[in-house]
């Protein structure tokens, strides 16, 4: 058994060579190419790479990625437990405590190998590439200190270039667009508005402005609704105030953000971890960044070395007008494709058999 070196990958860029690690974002703001992992919870992980070069993502390798049985998966809050909570949100809302509430839970499986070299999240990575490419999918790979992420995140946290920031938030998620319900729409300009806010903490006064609402974006087996929202930095603000005032991203808690925290922290049973955090890259020397929402994101625990495990996050958006059944069908149908290529040694990646989707309706707590 041995460790793998510090790695990060996204899309065409590779990072190696590490050189520090920091957990101060006023780093992002100094020299150099940083890798940037931020638990949903608020630890922050900032990898400074000595090395950055363009290449493409590699062929899977057979014998890298040693992924759990499909039948394997746990899940944080099982059905009844997740259309009970979006019950309970409902109620919040009825009482005027909130808008909109993200219900995420957390499925979790034994990988059968604990030897890193058959549990390679960067071969995880090439695997999801083929079987659900994803515009800000990537690797973060820090064993030494905990980390170990393979995402095929399709939603924008932060970009930044010099200046101006943007974000990208997705609410609203279907089959096809003919399943949209008015509902997505809803769901989308409630976070576009608090996405809105939070940027006008941290930038200049009357230049956050919405260049896109609600756009249908395809990605593999599904459909998002898609904003752009975008401002200008003020003088006083850099890493730090821009993280403060964003973070967690709006799409994955919900409005107002302070009290969607306050519900989330009650009805969810497991911590979220790098799934619903912040994901990417800061080019310090350059003043440009690309940082990704963690969602369709899986990540090893080895806090038990001889029985690690692979976790991943999925979630739905709750207003008034969700039904809870539909609610816990949507974190199905997010969670379905990538749970079968993470299953890949036991199945064919890219498909959804039926035993990978039919795990999620018996999964226990």
């Amino acid at each position: 058994m041995y460790d793998l070196p510090a790695l990060a990958r996204f899309g065409g860029l590779v990072a190696s060579g590490l050189r520090d690690v920091t957990h101060d974002p006023e780093a992002l703001g100094s020299a150099g190419f940083w890798a940037v992992a931020a638990d949903f919870e608020g630890r922050l992980t900032c990898a400074r790479f000595e090395d950055v070069r363009t290449e493409p993502v590699p062929a899977p390798v057979p014998g890298r990625w040693v992924g759990p049985g499909p039948g394997e998966w746990t899940s944080s809050l099982d059905r009844a437990a997740y259309t009970e909570g979006v019950r309970r949100i409902r109620a919040y809302i009825a009482s005027g405590d909130v808008y909109q509430v993200n219900l995420c839970r957390v499925l979790s499986a034994p990988l059968p190998d604990p030897d890193p070299a058959a549990t390679d999240v960067d071969a995880l990575t090439a695997l999801l590439a083929l079987g659900n490419p994803a515009p800000y999918a990537g690797t973060i790979r820090l064993p030494a200190h905990g980390v170990e992420i393979a995402t095929a995140s399709p939603e924008l946290y932060l970009r930044r270039t010099g200046r101006t920031v943007e974000s990208g938030p997705i609410k609203g998620t279907a089959r096809t667009a003919g399943e949209l319900l008015a509902k997505d729409h809803a769901e989308n300009v409630m976070i576009v508005d608090l996405v809105r806010n939070d940027l006008g903490r941290v930038c200049a006064p009357g230049t956050v402005t919405v260049p896109a609402l609600c756009a249908l974006e395809p990605h593999p087996g599904l459909v998002h609704l898609v904003s752009t929202v975008r401002g200008e930095l003020d003088a006083a603000s850099g890493w730090p105030e821009l993280l403060s005032a964003t973070f967690p991203p709006g799409s994955v808690t919900g409005a107002p953000k302070a009290s969607a925290l306050t519900i989330i922290e009650e009805l969810e049973t497991a911590p979220r971890g790098p799934y619903c955090g912040g994901l990417g890259w800061v080019d310090a020397d350059r003043g440009t960044a690309e940082l990704a929402v963690g969602i369709r994101t899986f990540w090893i625990d080895r806090t038990t070395p001889a029985r690690p495990l692979l976790r991943f996050g999925a979630g739905a958006g709750i207003t008034w007008g969700s039904d809870p059944e539909g609610e816990w069908r949507e974190t199905e149908l997010k969670a379905s494709r990538l749970l079968a290529i993470a299953s890949a040694a036991h199945g064919t990646p890219g498909r959804e058999p039926a035993e990978a989707r039919s795990v999620n309706g018996g999964i226990t707590r």
